[in-house]
């Protein structure tokens, strides 16, 4: 009850106070009521006489924007015609040094003022879908420069004018490089002095060159959607973009960093146009060059130091429509687009291919035949030049943009991840594998047609009656058997053949296989069928190393090393008697246990390897003496 009366009491004085506060915070707002509408007087004043300042400042900033585009016109700005590098000095010398005097005072200033949007018309903002990269304003008196290209270049290339048309937008592109070619020399001369002493680090060609490139990116962006349902006149922009862009960086120095045509080329419908119709030509210009007459026939065919490929028209042309492509997305600002591009290229490349090995299979049954060898110099060609390609600077750019895109999805295995990284592979080892499978059963159809050929022709070598032949000490000269012409005839005609169609490389590995299969066909069908006395031997290795080896003399220095079985089993068969019966006595030397066996089997190999023999194994050796049938009369 006590507390309650204590809370009764302090209430009572709390509702004293505030009352008393109320009255005197009223009392306050009375006498502060005067005061604020003095306040807000003076607040009134001071606006207007800001807004007195600021109209004070434009008028002598507007004073020197008259100023300075009286000095231009003084000046004959802009100049239309070539460069006139001589404006001040074809004026009297004091008036040249007083127009070059009141140009550096006017164009200083005004690189001193802040651009403003009341000042200079605000440059056309380009729709956020082209994603444009930001830069910094263009300075102000490079912006009083523009105005009368500016001016000239919408009057020009906007609305009904005859010279604003959709197909030729080479004269808007190329009426911009004559302006940028046309004042260089001015702008470096007389400007470039003016900014540097300013201490400024722009550079006026920069500068000059971004305002007017600006220009060509919002015609473009006015003119790409009225483009896209035409292929051709699509294609024809593009193309004409392409080279504006090539002699902007190349001939005017023009950063890649800035905003440029390939920005507008990027944004994702008109990209997606310029990847269509890319296609679309590429094709068309594959089937142009599969039906024309000159496809299977090298263009540099009697040049023999640059046909060294021996690549067919149509690989030569396909090869250079790559090459284009390259070069056209080689600038875009994004790798997401040039890996979109290098996809494209994967599909022409398989495409191709498809097509070739479509041509291959109608020219199976004839495989030596000049279209078919054309064939498969084209693979070659076109594995050989995307070996090339592949380490190459871009590529391998492309290929780590490639490992971080799969890095990202996770659409790659630790294997593949590693041999990214580690440059193991290159972004067209698939198009490579491919190609190489295909060059490799061409090579092998070759190879058997030939090696058949020649098989069948061997028969009659086969059954040499090479028991009776007579000995060497018995023929006055030694001379090739009858019946092995027909074989070596047809293998030299079809290496001669081959050779003239095949390039070096490919050749190459044609002989190299087909000597391994003819080795191996005479070591086992031939001599290990037959059995020889002395003549025979001498005569067989008369045949095969003063006939067969011969004809693979053109092509290394050592071709004897090719057909090894053929000529260690002619060094066992023609072995002098002595040194065959001590050879024979230690192979047949009975042995009771492996470790007997084992513990012959190194002297047998020196033995072997004194006498050239290091490619057959004892085994193969002891067959081949028993071969011989002039053993001594105490048997074989």
């Amino acid at each position: 009850f006590k507390n309650a009366e204590n809370s009764k009491s302090l209430l009572s004085d709390l509702l004293k106070n505030h009352t008393v506060l109320s009255e005197s915070i009223s009392n306050h707002l009375v006498t502060a009521q005067t005061w604020m509408e003095e306040l807000n007087a003076l607040i009134g004043q001071i606006e207007q006489i800001e807004r007195h300042l600021w109209y004070l400042k434009w008028i002598s900033q507007i004073e020197e924007l008259s100023d300075f585009e009286d000095v231009l016109k003084q000046l004959h700005w802009p100049f239309i015609g070539p460069p006139q590098s001589q404006t001040l000095t074809l004026l009297p010398a004091a008036n040249a040094a007083e127009l070059q005097n009141n140009l550096e005072a006017l164009f200083t200033q005004l690189l001193k003022l802040q651009t403003s949007d009341e000042l200079i018309t605000k440059q056309k903002q380009l729709p956020e879908k082209y994603d444009i990269p930001p830069s910094l304003p263009i300075a102000l008196p490079i912006q009083l420069m523009l105005l009368p290209l500016q001016m000239r270049f919408k009057y020009h290339f906007s609305g009904n004018r005859q010279t604003n048309v959709l197909n030729k937008p080479e004269w808007y592109l190329t009426q911009v490089l004559m302006w940028i070619v046309n004042h260089s020399k001015f702008l470096e001369e007389k400007i470039q002095p003016i900014i540097d002493k300013a201490g400024s680090f722009l550079d006026a060609r920069l500068e000059f060159s971004r305002g007017l490139v600006m220009l060509v990116l919002e015609k473009m962006s006015d003119d790409i959607p009225r483009l896209l349902y035409d292929d051709s006149l699509f294609c024809h922009m593009v193309d004409e973009a392409l080279l504006f862009e090539k002699e902007l960086h190349s001939a005017h120095g023009y950063p890649s960093n800035l905003p440029g045509c390939m920005h507008i080329l990027s944004e994702e419908t008109c990209f997606q146009k310029w990847l269509t119709v890319e296609r679309k030509f590429a094709l068309e210009k594959m089937d142009s060059v599969l039906s024309s007459e000159a496809a299977w026939t090298s263009q540099y065919k009697d040049i023999t130091d640059v046909d060294e490929m021996k690549a067919p028209d149509c690989a030569e042309t396909f090869m250079t429509l790559l090459l284009v492509i390259t070069d056209r997305y080689k600038s875009l600002p994004t790798a997401a687009r040039k890996l979109r591009f290098l996809e494209l290229q994967k599909e022409l490349i398989d495409d191709f291919r498809i097509r070739l090995t479509q041509v291959m299979k109608e020219e199976t049954r004839s495989p030596l035949g000049s279209r078919y060898c054309a064939i498969l110099n084209a693979v070659n060609y076109i594995a050989a030049m995307l070996g090339d390609w592949a380490d190459k600077v871009f590529f391998l750019q492309l290929q780590q943009a490639s490992l971080d895109v799969c890095a990202e999805r996770d659409t790659i295995t630790e294997l593949q991840l590693g041999q990214l990284a580690s440059l193991e592979s290159s972004v067209f080892d698939d198009m490579i594998d491919l190609l190489e499978r295909l060059r490799h059963d061409m090579l092998a159809r070759q190879v058997e047609y030939i090696f058949r050929e020649v098989k069948d022709k061997a028969k009659p070598y086969k059954k040499e009656r090479w028991l009776f032949l007579p000995s060497q000490s018995d023929q006055a000269v030694m001379c090739l058997s009858n019946s092995a012409c027909p074989m070596l005839l047809t293998l030299r005609d079809r290496l001669l053949q081959l050779e003239q169609q095949l390039c070096y490389s490919l050749f190459k590995s044609f002989w190299q296989t087909l000597s391994e299969k003819l080795d191996l066909f005479i070591y086992q069908d031939i001599i290990l069928a037959n059995h020889f006395n002395e003549g025979g031997s001498t005569q067989l290795q008369f045949d095969m190393t003063r006939n067969l080896f011969p004809l693979f003399a053109h092509y290394c220095k050592r071709p004897e090393n090719y057909f090894k079985q053929i000529k260690e089993a002619c060094i066992v068969l023609n072995l002098n008697m002595g040194s065959a019966l001590l050879l024979r006595e230690m192979l047949q030397t009975p042995s009771n246990s492996d470790t007997v066996s084992n513990s012959k089997l190194p002297s047998a190999t020196a033995a072997l390897n004194e006498i050239g023999v290091f490619k057959l194994a004892p085994r193969d050796v002891e067959i081949l003496l028993n071969l011989r049938t002039n053993w001594p009369n105490t048997g074989k």
